[in-house]
Order: C-alpha cells, then sequence, then structure tokens
C-alpha cells in the first residue's frame, strides 16, 4: 500500500507540475505583446513597465517561470488589472461555491443511485429495471444547461419558488435556509447526469456480483437479502463506482461552470467567464490552475479510496 500510495504521488507532483508549465505560457501564448493585450494599446509606458516587471518578462522565459511558480507557491497569483484585487484573494472568495455545489449535487445523486441501482440488479430486464434504464438513458441525452433551463422555468417562474431564480444566491454564512434553496435548482442539474453514471455503473456491477459464489453461499446460509446486497454485494461492486465518481467530481469541478453563469452564482465558473469576457488575463490563469490542480488532486483521492476498497488494486 505504501509504495503505491508513493508511486501515485511522484505521478502527482509530475502532473501538477505539466499544468503549472501549461498555465504558466497561457500569458505567453497570447498573440503580440502580453502587455498591449492585457493593458490595451493606449496604456502608457509607466504602466507597462509595472506589468513587465510584475510579470517578469523582462528576464529569460525560464527564470520567469520559477519566479512564478516561486511567488505562486507562496499564494500569489497576481494582481487583477482590471478590478485591481488580489487574484488569489478572489479565488478564495468564490471556490467555496463551487465545493458547496458539488458536494449538495453528489449527496442528491450518490442518495438516489446506490438504493436504485441495487433494486434494479436484484431483477435484471424486469419492469423496474426497464424504467429505470429507459429513464436513465433519456435524462443522459439531455444537456444540463437545457435542464437548469426547464427547472426555472418551472419552477422559479410557474411555481414562483423564492430564490430560486437567477441572480438568486446568498451565501451560507449570510443566511443557510436560503443558500441551500438558491443552489437547489443547480445541484439538481448537476446530479442528474452524475445519477445517470452512477447508476448504470453501479447496477451492471451489482448484476455481476450477485452471480458470484459467495453470494449463492450467503443465500444458503439464509442471510436477508437486505443483508446480501449491503453486506456482502455493495463494496465489491462500488470499486467502478468510486473510480467513475473520481472522474466525474473532478469533471464538475469544471463542468458546473455554464450553470453558474447561467443563474449568477459567482463561483469559479462565473468568474472565469466574466475574466475571459473582460480579458482579466490574470485571473484567468490563476483560475485554470486552481481548477486544474483541483481535478488532478479529487482523481488522486477517489485512486486512494478505491485501493482502500480493493487492496488488490495497490498490489498491482
Amino acid at each position: 500500500m505504501l509504495k503505491y500510495v508513493l508511486r501515485r504521488l511522484i505521478m502527482l507532483v509530475g502532473i501538477v507540475f505539466i499544468i503549472s508549465v501549461g498555465s504558466f505560457y497561457l500569458i505567453h501564448l497570447l498573440p503580440g505583446d502580453p502587455a498591449t493585450v492585457i493593458l490595451g494599446t493606449g496604456a502608457s509606458p509607466a504602466n507597462r513597465a509595472i506589468l513587465y516587471k510584475q510579470l517578469g518578462l523582462n528576464k529569460p522565459i525560464i527564470e520567469q517561470y520559477f519566479v512564478w511558480i516561486g511567488n505562486v507557491l507562496h499564494g500569489n497569483l497576481g494582481t487583477s488589472f482590471i478590478s485591481q484585487t488580489s487574484v488569489a484573494s478572489t479565488i478564495r472568495a468564490a471556490y467555496p461555491i463551487d465545493l458547496e455545489l458539488i458536494f449538495l449535487s453528489q449527496v442528491l445523486a450518490f442518495a438516489a443511485a446506490i438504493p436504485l441501482a441495487m433494486r434494479s440488479a436484484r431483477k435484471p430486464n424486469g419492469l423496474l429495471d426497464r424504467l429505470l434504464s429507459a429513464g436513465s438513458f433519456t435524462l443522459l441525452s439531455i444537456p444540463p444547461f437545457i435542464i437548469i433551463v426547464l427547472l426555472v422555468l418551472i419552477v422559479s417562474i410557474k411555481l414562483g419558488v423564492a430564490n430560486t431564480g437567477p441572480s438568486s444566491f446568498v451565501s451560507f454564512t449570510s443566511n443557510w435556509r436560503v443558500n441551500l434553496t438558491s443552489l437547489a435548482l443547480p445541484s439538481i442539474t448537476l446530479a442528474t447526469a452524475s445519477f445517470v453514471l452512477y447508476f448504470r455503473v453501479l447496477r451492471s456491477d451489482m448484476i455481476a456480483t450477485l452471480q458470484e459464489e459467495f453470494i449463492t453461499m450467503a443465500r444458503s446460509k439464509g442471510l436477508s437479502q437486505r443483508r446480501i446486497m449491503w453486506r456482502h454485494a455493495f463494496r465489491p461492486s462500488s470499486v467502478a463506482l468510486l473510480g467513475t465518481a473520481g472522474v466525474n467530481i473532478g469533471g464538475l469541478l469544471a463542468g458546473g461552470f455554464v450553470v453558474q453563469y447561467l443563474l449568477g452564482i459567482p463561483g469559479l465558473g462565473y468568474t472565469l467567464i466574466s475574466a475571459i469576457a473582460s480579458s482579466d488575463y490574470l485571473l484567468v490563469q490563476g483560475i485554470v490552475l486552481v481548477v486544474s490542480v483541483g481535478v488532478v488532486l479529487i482523481n488522486f483521492f477517489f485512486d486512494f479510496l478505491t485501493s482502500l476498497v480493493d487492496p488488490r488494486i495497490s498490489r498491482e
């Protein structure tokens, strides 16, 4: 297990290094002079000199990278030339919203997918199984931005439920009840796609697991169906589910951006799209770096969790 974790950590460091290089080169990939692109053609020579000094553009490219990564390791991602605020402080204000949104959506997805997949696997090709499979295929074909628009039309406009429409977000510290209400529709939207993935993966593995000899042995001992499903069949069937969850949650960290923007929720997604629209390249660079590293860390965590559930993985 220790060797497996060390190998994963070394791989993690390598991937983070590649991500840092890619994020650093975002500024250098801008067409023309980066100072002109960021500040505009009417920028004064003094402001251009300040920008060159801040970005280290007057130094060799390798030295620029090491200066930049040193600042990043100290929590300094630069200062936005649009808002004149620290990029790190902007990200710190936005990312808790993304974490809360992902947490709520995954609680809903797992709470629905696990029991329904177990019920469906008990009688494959039965009426319930066919209904759930058809429903999951239907949900999978609907993009999240369509789902959120439909939910807003039905819940916010038709039913008139307060604090569920666009620009109705309230922070958790201000009013936790209103906060949960304002995040209900985006959480359901993101949970829908996750539910489909988790349901189909767990159902498939549960059907295979229920045909194993140790399940037959458990049934011969007279154990209840509920005990067999939860105590004996669920754990060996959850390995692929954890792997899918790692990839999916990492994707949600970036995939929820459109939903945030449509509802005006000031998370990383809304901030990133706004930064792109206003050509705030330093903020874009910082968010890309943070989100990319976050996705890698989430996948590392689920890899480790999977090795705990099935120790054979760490021995391969």
